[in-house]
């Protein structure tokens, strides 16, 4: 078949540039055989990203979404390049706390709408 190696082969991804921003973003390999960017030299705390963004590099150098909660609280991850990425919206990282910001926006907007007209002294005659 072929030689036997003593350390798991790695698969090389390199760098490849955003096409939205050109930055340069690590091209890494999943275990599902498809390609993710990742920002190039951040590892974060998994605890401090939501599970669904969290990537984890397995021993082969593949990563994988990493969905245990609560992780490890010395667990480094990596994230997508998409998350840093300037020319993209962030996405919508905690549903609940969006609906809470847009529900204190409208908050604000009431507190400094003008005062409503004064109501006059007499009303006019309708009927």
């Amino acid at each position: 078949m072929g030689a036997s190696e003593d350390e798991p082969r790695r698969l090389e991804g390199g760098k490849s540039p955003c096409e939205h921003c050109g930055l340069p973003a690590d091209r890494v390999a999943t275990p599902d055989h498809d390609w993710v960017l990742l920002e190039p030299g951040m590892e974060p705390p998994a605890h401090t990203v939501p599970a669904e963004y969290r990537w984890i590099v397995l021993s082969d150098g593949r990563v994988t979404v990493y969905g245990v909660c609560p992780p490890d609280p010395f667990q480094r991850c990596r994230i997508e390049h998409r998350l840093a990425c300037p020319a993209q919206p962030l996405p919508d990282l905690w549903p609940w706390l969006t609906s809470l910001r847009g529900e204190n926006e409208r908050r604000a907007d009431r507190q400094t709408d003008p005062e409503p007209p004064e109501l006059p002294e007499t009303w006019p005659e309708v009927g």
